[in-house]
């Protein structure tokens, strides 16, 4: 198990850990997770931040469409989506790498070529997948941040997009170039743009966020990325 994914050990020693440490302000919690993941310090992650919505128009079939993003621990990247009406449902996985190499044991090692992802079916009537990068960008992670997300390092947790379609590759690129010339966080993104087969992750990390609100991981680094959703995208929160 890596050094920096002490969250996901198994749901037994994170359930005693809660038992444990529930009390505890989300101050102190970033400096333990920060102390057992030796990361000193932690670098917090920019998000809910108020952007501009993307720019150029995409054109969309008719139909429940697939799209795929990675931008961090896939926990809270679920769960933000999971309450973002339009979209009917989301999974949670890994994409960049190889089918052999698809498990958390695996992926953890941050050698597999793999990104702790998420796949989304959503209803281009309802949003957009140009809505969708939108709250990707300005929600669920901080784009800026190479190879990690807060408390987790490593290339598993890196910020890329995985395109079903040649539209939805194209309106990413012209967002994160139109992000890059005027950039809110005072650093371009390091999102990139990927190829690869999504593969579903464990069950146990399915709906993780949903099914362990209480969790100290899920408190501390994830909740958190559900009020900013609330707040600027109130017409999508479900």
């Amino acid at each position: 198990m890596a050094k920096t994914d002490i969250r996901k050990t198994n749901t037994v020693i994170i359930n005693a850990r809660l038992a444990a440490i529930a009390a505890i302000p989300c101050v102190l919690l970033i400096a333990f997770y920060a102390s057992q993941n030796a990361l000193a310090p932690t670098v917090l992650a920019a998000e809910g931040v108020k952007i501009a919505a993307p720019k150029a128009a995409i054109s969309e079939p008719s139909g429940l469409q697939v799209a795929i993003f990675a931008g961090g621990c896939f926990w809270g990247v679920e769960g933000v989506y999971e309450h973002s009406k339009g979209v009917t449902r989301v999974e949670s996985g890994y994409a960049g790498g190889s089918k052999a190499d698809a498990s958390y044991d695996k992926v953890s090692g941050g050698r597999t070529g793999h990104a702790e992802a998420v796949r989304l079916v959503y209803d281009p009537k309802k949003i957009s997948y140009n809505q969708l990068l939108h709250i990707f960008f300005s929600v669920v992670h901080d784009p800026t941040q190479l190879n990690r997300q807060g408390p987790d390092k490593g290339q598993q947790y890196r910020s890329a997009i995985f395109p079903v379609t040649a539209a939805q590759k194209k309106a990413a690129s012209a967002y994160i170039e139109q992000l890059s010339v005027r950039s809110p966080w005072g650093a371009k993104p390091v999102t990139r743009i990927e190829s690869g087969t999504f593969y579903a992750a464990e069950n146990y990390h399915q709906d993780y966020m949903r099914k362990n609100p209480k969790d100290a991981y899920i408190r501390t680094y994830d909740a958190p990325k559900l009020i900013s959703l609330k707040r600027l995208f109130p017409g999508v929160y479900k």
